[in-house]
């Protein structure tokens, strides 16, 4: 596992559609999770690895409001255990016909350290959860109770969020644009990657601006790799 402030740093400065260009290069071609929205505002990013949580749906003849007394209850585990630094991944089947969580759950996860939360269904209290300004991604409003339509089955085991494969301690990364998920073994590798691309794309919307064509740096050319890289050195 990557230190977290180090883990930070590598992605910092790096957009989700940077990742899924470079994702594409190496053959991923699905690493994004579509549709979804941030909560949170003031383009706050949000870096950690994944804590997983999957939903089945509902029982009727066990998911009823009491069943949240018990402490083994697995939807009020996951913001109890999820570790600090990391993000919770929920795995909502897409259904946001009842809440992946609200905003008292979501604030207990911000107290304890979490680095975000992501479902592929939806949120409830959604003003408050923005009030909390915690990295938080869902499809859409869901004001139903959980129980209702949502039975928590597993913490921390491999999960689809939105149609991708989330794995314990893959790397999820999320800005304005929405969140990508890297494999763990991958981290390393694509943020050296990421973040070149990332100087090349400055220099070449740079280039743009002053009135260079597409053709002559993006995507680069051996002679605009030459000159970014003088133009690297002067900065």
């Amino acid at each position: 596992m990557n230190d977290m402030n180090d883990l930070i740093e590598k992605f910092q400065n790096v957009s989700i559609a940077t990742i899924a260009t470079h994702m594409f290069t190496l053959g991923f071609r699905s690493r994004v999770v579509l549709g979804l929205s941030p909560l949170h505002s003031n383009g706050q990013r949000m870096i950690g690895p994944a804590f997983t949580l999957r939903f089945i749906p509902s029982r009727e003849d066990i998911d009823t409001m009491a069943s949240y007394k018990s402490e083994e209850h697995l939807h009020r585990r996951a913001m109890e255990e999820c570790p600090p630094g990391h993000v919770l991944v929920i795995d909502a089947r897409g259904d946001a016909s009842a809440a992946s969580a609200g905003d008292i759950m979501l604030s207990r996860l911000q107290q304890r350290g979490g680095a975000g939360v992501v479902t592929d269904g939806g949120f409830r209290d959604t003003q408050d959860i923005r009030a909390l300004d915690f990295p938080a991604y869902h499809r859409q409003p869901a004001s139903p109770s959980s129980p209702i339509h949502l039975h928590p089955a597993e913490l921390n085991v491999p999960i689809g969020c939105g149609g991708v494969a989330a794995f314990p301690g893959d790397i999820v990364v999320g800005d304005d644009d929405g969140v990508v998920i890297i494999p763990e073994h991958l981290v390393d590798e694509v943020a050296a990657a990421t973040n070149e691309m990332t100087a090349y794309e400055e220099f070449a919307a740079q280039k743009v601006t002053e009135g260079r064509s597409l053709y002559s740096v993006y995507p680069a050319t051996d002679a605009s790799r030459s000159e970014f890289e003088q133009w690297a050195k002067s900065k």
